[in-house]
């Protein structure tokens, strides 16, 4: 629906235009062959040269009646055929047809997204998301509502970005959820995150959604309706402050650690489907004897429960992640040898 309004209101002027000039062609053309009794052609020939005042002659002698219609057709033409060719010619000499084209084309390169992550809004939150996730190499599509935003975003960032609300289904449709492997809603209203977390639900039952909540009340509501993480963003910063003066050590080293980042020591999840497959359905240790460049600290069973420091008799099963933590350097040497 936001695609037809942005078209109509990108075409309004112009196709009103076109509707005027076929409008008094068509009654020009139907007057003569009434009044004159006259050939379609020579009544349409009749109009152009009469609605454009370009001076011709009439094709045929007119009687009375076809004078005072001739008259009634300048004097109710003449401005409005102006109008008309002026409104067309300014569409297509400022360029606004470009613009149709250039969302166009931004359009397809958006349906044509996969495995991306959606995220709903350009707050504080959001754009943090935003800049996370392009570190950890991500592919983005920010949904936001704001037109100023929406323009700054996509002069500075090289990410995608689609103007409209996010509680639309078809908006979320449109942003290739169907395809997205992640669904990040940071609306500042709870309510609209309930919105968007039950709509992204109903669309895509397997995607991963996590939402932002402002009230402690609304985490329950959220998770009901199909989020998968609910983040209170101030909740969990004064939780983060006090740990910092209750273990000031642990919290700065966890501090230090970058998931999957750009930091000293990282963090990384390596799925089933990324292990060699000599090694799929082997033990950790035969995994820890190959592989000796990270620390394997963690492991994720296909039941979803985490196991710290397994022990190496732990198989590597179908649908399980390990986790392994690292220098910058050595999570790139893993990588090479997974070839991730």
């Amino acid at each position: 629906m936001n695609r037809m309004l942005f078209n109509f209101r990108l075409f309004s002027k112009v196709l009103y235009s076109f509707l005027v000039l076929l409008l008094i062609i068509l009654i020009g053309t139907i007057g003569y062959i009434l009044v004159e009794d006259w050939s379609i052609i020579d009544s349409f020939y009749q109009t152009i040269i009469t609605v454009s005042t370009v001076g011709f002659g009439e094709v045929h002698e007119l009687s009375n009646l076809g004078k005072l219609f001739t008259a009634f057709l300048i004097i109710t033409s003449f401005g409005t055929f102006a109008y008309a060719l002026t409104s067309i010619t300014s569409y297509i000499v400022s360029g606004d047809y470009r613009l149709y084209f250039k969302e166009f084309k931004y359009m397809k390169k958006i349906n044509q997204m996969n495995n991306h992550v959606i995220v709903c809004g350009y707050g504080r939150v959001g754009s943090t998301a935003i800049e996370t996730l392009g570190e950890h190499n991500n592919n983005c599509l920010l949904i936001e509502k704001d037109d100023k935003v929406v323009e700054q975003f996509r002069m500075k960032t090289s990410y995608d970005c689609i103007k409209g609300d996010a509680t639309q289904d078809e908006l979320l449709l449109k942003s290739g959820i169907m395809n997205a492997k992640a669904l990040i809603t940071t609306l500042p209203s709870d309510s609209d995150n309930l919105f968007v977390v039950l709509t992204a639900r109903e669309l895509n039952k397997d995607i991963k959604i996590i939402s932002r909540a402002s009230k402690s009340s609304s985490v329950k509501k959220l998770k009901i309706a199909g989020a998968d993480n609910v983040i209170m963003p101030d909740s969990l910063g004064g939780s983060h402050m006090a740990q910092l003066v209750a273990t000031p050590d642990v919290l700065e080293f966890i501090d230090e650690i970058s998931i999957e980042g750009e930091n000293k020591i990282n963090l990384e999840s390596i799925d089933f489907n990324e292990i060699p497959s000599d090694f799929q359905y082997k033990s950790i240790g035969d995994l820890k004897k190959q592989f000796k460049v990270c620390n394997l600290i963690g492991f994720k069973d296909p039941s979803g429960n985490f196991i710290i420091n397994p022990k190496d008799e732990t198989e590597i099963v179908p649908s399980c992640k390990i986790l392994v933590l690292g220098t910058t350097d050595e999570i790139k040497k893993l990588n090479q040898i997974f070839g991730i």
